[in-house]
């Protein structure tokens, strides 16, 4: 394998390993992709300021991040189709994580279930709900999360319909994945990730297949949430929702200060800032633009959480001066996930985490839990 320095060394081996159709999932925006574009390119403005002659011995990297304690600012966040990037996708990520010491989502869009998750690792893991127009399933998702002692729920909110993605479309994604003429070639030239998904346990969405009373059909990527995700939900839903959950409740995909003050009032313990990686609303703001003012109006009533193009140590660095208590990485642990399983997203996260301690030390940042916001230059 080519040496690997970066988050860009693991998605370009990841490429390589993953049909294009699967890698074209991870790895699109929707529509023109200015949204995808602009979460990168905001970051990458934001410039740091180099401090000397400060004393970083003891350096803190860990955290709280929702309740939970983590080694690092970092969750892993909830990814779709996870267990067709890699047989088994799911269990090797939330392997990676519980070894590196922070919180793992599992996505109700997994390949793998929520019974899978609790028996393979024995930290405890956040579950991920899309509310379902079939409120009693919703019910008996949040009831399952429950029995499997998960701490957090977090709740998507911007995902009422699915946003058009082009490369799904003209891939012809499906799941669990379909052998055309089209794609065949595509496929057998991937004979290490072909064996890997027959053996896994599991190759449709497992949580949902009692949704599907056992009938595994293949659907578009987008087919099943255009016909079963509920799109009448509103912020009565998320009081529905506060009175069944015992636990902490996120929610996920706010981008307006007015609305991190109804997820206030309504009682979520933590939001996290996100424009669903790009993948929603194109021409909507990247998150890092927004993500000061949504600080700014909630204060330290709620926690905020971060996510949108990061790719790097820095990038969290960036996101934590902006006053992001830690940040989800969805493409960055993907991308080692495709390149080399378990091992792969290890590497990622400890990638994250060299690089966010030697910026640290150069930023003269000596604990992750205060980084002031002179750390970046002003108007950068």
């Amino acid at each position: 394998m080519t040496p690997i320095t970066n988050i860009a060394d693991l998605r370009a081996v990841g490429a390589r390993k993953v049909p294009r159709a699967l890698f074209g999932y991870v790895d699109s925006g929707s529509y023109d992709e200015i949204t995808l574009a602009a979460n990168r390119a905001e970051l990458a403005k934001l410039r740091f300021r180099q401090r000397v002659l400060v004393d970083t011995t003891g350096r803190n990297l860990a955290t709280t991040l929702v309740g939970q304690p983590a080694a690092l600012p970092v969750a892993i966040a909830p990814t779709g189709l996870t267990g067709l990037i890699r047989g088994d996708g799911e269990v090797l990520s939330a392997r990676a994580a519980a070894a590196a010491g922070i919180p793992y989502c599992l996505s109700t869009m997994s390949i793998a279930t929520i019974e899978d998750i609790r028996a393979a690792i024995d930290a405890p893991f956040w579950f991920q709900l899309y509310v379902l127009r079939d409120r009693a399933f919703s019910r008996s998702m949040i009831e399952r999360a429950r029995a499997a002692e998960c701490p957090v729920l977090v709740v998507t909110v911007d995902l009422p319909l699915r946003g058009q993605r082009h490369a799904d479309i003209r891939n012809g994604l499906t799941v669990p994945p379909r052998i055309t003429l089209r794609n065949a070639v595509d496929v057998l030239t991937k004979p290490a990730w072909g064996l890997g998904v027959l053996r896994a346990k599991r190759r449709t969405f497992g949580n949902i297949e009692a949704y599907l009373k056992g009938r595994v059909s293949l659907m578009g990527a987008g087919e099943w949430s255009t016909h079963h995700f509920d799109q009448t939900l509103s912020w009565t839903d998320m009081a529905w929702i506060r009175d069944l959950w015992p636990g902490k409740l996120v929610l996920k995909g706010i981008l307006d200060p007015a609305d991190a003050e109804r997820a206030v009032a309504v009682g979520a313990d933590a939001i996290v800032v996100s424009n669903h990686g790009g993948r929603q609303l194109d021409g909507a703001p990247a998150t890092v633009t927004v993500l000061p003012e949504i600080v700014a109006a909630v204060g330290s009533r709620i926690e905020v959480l971060f996510d949108g193009g990061v790719r790097s140590g820095q990038d969290v660095l960036r996101a934590l001066a902006l006053g992001a208590r830690g940040v989800l990485l969805g493409r960055a642990y993907l991308y080692g996930l495709a390149a080399a399983g378990e091992r792969g997203c290890a590497m990622a996260l400890d990638i994250i985490r060299r690089e966010l301690e030697i910026t640290m030390m150069l930023t003269g940042v000596t604990d992750l839990r205060r980084v002031p916001r002179d750390v970046l230059y002003d108007g950068a």
